[in-house]
Protein backbone atom coordinates (compact mmCIF):
# COMPACT_ATOMS: atom_id res chain seq x y z
CA UNK A 1 0.00 0.00 0.00
CA UNK A 2 1.11 3.35 -0.98
CA UNK A 3 2.24 6.03 1.89
CA UNK A 4 0.37 9.34 2.37
CA UNK A 5 1.94 10.97 4.80
CA UNK A 6 4.35 13.13 2.44
CA UNK A 7 1.10 13.99 0.62
CA UNK A 8 -0.59 15.03 3.84
CA UNK A 9 2.23 17.28 4.98
CA UNK A 10 2.04 18.92 1.76
CA UNK A 11 -1.28 19.75 2.31
CA UNK A 12 -0.85 20.67 5.46
CA UNK A 13 2.01 22.97 4.53
CA UNK A 14 -0.40 24.45 1.77
CA UNK A 15 -2.89 25.05 4.57
CA UNK A 16 -0.18 26.90 6.54
CA UNK A 17 0.72 28.83 4.01
CA UNK A 18 -2.31 30.44 3.65
CA UNK A 19 -3.23 30.99 6.99
CA UNK A 20 0.17 33.18 7.14
CA UNK A 21 -0.98 34.77 3.32
CA UNK A 22 -4.20 36.07 5.78
CA UNK A 23 -2.74 37.04 9.25
CA UNK A 24 -0.97 39.59 7.12
CA UNK A 25 -4.03 41.24 5.41
CA UNK A 26 -5.29 44.19 8.07
CA UNK A 27 -8.68 43.88 8.90
CA UNK A 28 -8.72 47.02 11.08
CA UNK A 29 -8.06 45.34 13.85
CA UNK A 30 -4.79 45.59 15.86
CA UNK A 31 -2.44 42.49 14.98
CA UNK A 32 1.14 41.52 15.92
CA UNK A 33 1.73 39.01 12.65
CA UNK A 34 1.39 41.84 10.90
CA UNK A 35 4.80 43.87 11.57
CA UNK A 36 6.75 39.94 11.08
CA UNK A 37 7.74 40.46 7.36
CA UNK A 38 9.37 44.50 8.62
CA UNK A 39 12.80 44.18 8.56
CA UNK A 40 15.01 46.51 10.50
CA UNK A 41 18.65 47.85 9.95
CA UNK A 42 19.86 47.07 13.23
CA UNK A 43 23.50 47.57 13.84
CA UNK A 44 24.71 46.37 9.83
CA UNK A 45 21.87 43.23 9.61
CA UNK A 46 18.21 43.40 8.64
CA UNK A 47 15.95 41.99 11.77
CA UNK A 48 12.36 41.25 12.02
CA UNK A 49 10.60 43.44 14.35
CA UNK A 50 10.08 41.41 16.93
CA UNK A 51 13.89 40.26 17.04
CA UNK A 52 14.66 44.01 18.27
CA UNK A 53 11.26 45.28 20.09
CA UNK A 54 8.46 43.82 22.10
CA UNK A 55 5.41 43.87 19.99
CA UNK A 56 1.90 44.05 21.82
CA UNK A 57 -1.19 44.81 21.35
CA UNK A 58 -2.51 48.52 23.50
CA UNK A 59 -6.03 48.22 22.18
CA UNK A 60 -8.06 47.19 19.42
CA UNK A 61 -6.49 49.65 17.17
CA UNK A 62 -3.00 50.35 18.39
CA UNK A 63 0.21 48.15 18.47
CA UNK A 64 2.79 49.27 21.32
CA UNK A 65 6.68 48.44 19.48
CA UNK A 66 8.98 48.91 22.68
CA UNK A 67 12.84 48.63 21.46
CA UNK A 68 15.11 46.87 23.29
CA UNK A 69 17.31 49.37 22.79
CA UNK A 70 16.29 53.08 22.13
CA UNK A 71 18.48 54.06 19.95
CA UNK A 72 16.50 51.84 17.44
CA UNK A 73 13.60 53.80 17.93
CA UNK A 74 13.86 55.79 14.47
CA UNK A 75 14.91 53.18 12.35
CA UNK A 76 11.72 50.97 13.39
CA UNK A 77 10.14 53.96 12.78
CA UNK A 78 11.09 53.77 8.99
CA UNK A 79 10.61 50.12 8.61
CA UNK A 80 7.41 50.14 9.61
CA UNK A 81 7.17 53.60 7.22
CA UNK A 82 8.95 51.64 4.20
CA UNK A 83 6.92 48.73 4.60
CA UNK A 84 3.74 50.67 3.10
CA UNK A 85 1.52 48.58 5.17
CA UNK A 86 -1.20 51.61 5.25
CA UNK A 87 -0.45 51.85 9.48
CA UNK A 88 0.44 55.55 11.26
CA UNK A 89 3.10 55.38 13.81
CA UNK A 90 3.50 57.79 16.49
CA UNK A 91 7.14 58.03 18.42
CA UNK A 92 6.70 58.82 21.87
CA UNK A 93 9.28 58.18 24.95
CA UNK A 94 8.49 54.44 25.56
CA UNK A 95 8.65 53.55 22.26
CA UNK A 96 6.43 53.65 19.17
CA UNK A 97 2.72 53.15 18.70
CA UNK A 98 1.02 51.57 15.06
CA UNK A 99 -2.20 52.85 14.49
CA UNK A 100 -4.18 51.06 12.30
CA UNK A 101 -6.62 53.32 10.86
CA UNK A 102 -10.61 52.21 9.75
CA UNK A 103 -10.99 50.32 6.75
CA UNK A 104 -12.54 51.86 3.54
CA UNK A 105 -15.28 50.57 1.75
CA UNK A 106 -12.90 50.38 -1.29
CA UNK A 107 -10.37 48.92 0.28
CA UNK A 108 -12.12 46.32 2.21
CA UNK A 109 -13.54 45.56 -1.18
CA UNK A 110 -10.07 45.02 -2.78
CA UNK A 111 -8.66 43.00 0.44
CA UNK A 112 -11.39 40.54 -0.53
CA UNK A 113 -10.42 40.13 -3.92
CA UNK A 114 -6.63 39.76 -2.36
CA UNK A 115 -8.33 36.94 0.21
CA UNK A 116 -9.89 35.19 -3.08
CA UNK A 117 -6.71 35.32 -5.06
CA UNK A 118 -4.74 33.77 -2.04
CA UNK A 119 -7.59 30.85 -1.76
CA UNK A 120 -6.88 30.36 -5.63
CA UNK A 121 -3.02 30.45 -5.34
CA UNK A 122 -3.75 27.68 -2.18
CA UNK A 123 -6.06 25.58 -4.36
CA UNK A 124 -3.46 25.81 -7.31
CA UNK A 125 -0.81 24.08 -4.98
CA UNK A 126 -2.99 21.71 -4.04
CA UNK A 127 -3.74 20.49 -7.29
CA UNK A 128 -0.36 20.52 -8.21
CA UNK A 129 0.26 18.41 -5.01
CA UNK A 130 -2.88 16.07 -5.91
CA UNK A 131 -1.25 15.66 -9.40
CA UNK A 132 1.93 14.68 -8.38
CA UNK A 133 1.08 12.02 -6.19
CA UNK A 134 -1.35 10.72 -8.80
CA UNK A 135 1.46 10.41 -11.07
CA UNK A 136 3.54 8.74 -8.36
CA UNK A 137 0.31 6.24 -7.86
CA UNK A 138 0.17 5.17 -11.48
CA UNK A 139 3.75 4.74 -11.92
CA UNK A 140 3.70 2.54 -8.86
CA UNK A 141 0.57 0.61 -10.12
CA UNK A 142 2.57 0.31 -13.78
CA UNK A 143 5.80 -0.67 -12.18
CA UNK A 144 3.29 -3.66 -10.10
CA UNK A 145 4.14 -2.69 -6.79
CA UNK A 146 0.07 -1.57 -6.70
CA UNK A 147 -3.10 -3.62 -7.77
CA UNK A 148 -5.94 -2.38 -8.98
CA UNK A 149 -8.14 -2.28 -5.93
CA UNK A 150 -4.62 -0.79 -3.73
CA UNK A 151 -4.55 2.15 -6.64
CA UNK A 152 -7.94 2.88 -6.20
CA UNK A 153 -7.96 2.70 -2.47
CA UNK A 154 -5.04 4.93 -2.71
CA UNK A 155 -6.74 7.75 -4.93
CA UNK A 156 -9.91 7.59 -2.86
CA UNK A 157 -8.08 8.34 0.16
CA UNK A 158 -6.19 11.53 -1.44
CA UNK A 159 -9.50 12.48 -2.77
CA UNK A 160 -10.70 12.64 0.84
CA UNK A 161 -7.35 14.87 2.10
CA UNK A 162 -7.96 16.91 -0.92
CA UNK A 163 -11.52 17.70 -0.48
CA UNK A 164 -10.80 18.18 3.65
CA UNK A 165 -8.08 20.57 3.03
CA UNK A 166 -9.93 22.20 0.40
CA UNK A 167 -13.23 22.71 3.19
CA UNK A 168 -10.38 24.11 5.56
CA UNK A 169 -8.94 26.29 3.01
CA UNK A 170 -12.94 27.78 2.31
CA UNK A 171 -13.47 28.09 6.15
CA UNK A 172 -10.40 30.42 6.47
CA UNK A 173 -10.94 32.40 3.48
CA UNK A 174 -14.93 32.70 4.42
CA UNK A 175 -13.71 33.68 8.55
CA UNK A 176 -11.38 36.60 6.79
CA UNK A 177 -14.12 38.57 4.74
CA UNK A 178 -15.88 37.92 7.71
CA UNK A 179 -12.89 39.89 9.53
CA UNK A 180 -13.02 42.01 6.85
CA UNK A 181 -16.81 43.05 6.54
CA UNK A 182 -16.95 44.19 10.15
Amino acid sequence: MIDLKKFKSDLVTVGEWLRKEYATLRTGKATPIILDGVMVENYGQRMKVNQVAGVTVEDARTLRVAPWDKSQIQSIEKAIIDANLGLSVNVDDAGLRVIFPELTGERRESLTKIVRQKLEDARVSLKKERENTKHNIEKMKKAGELNEDEENRAKEEMQKMVDEANKNMEELAAKKEAELRG
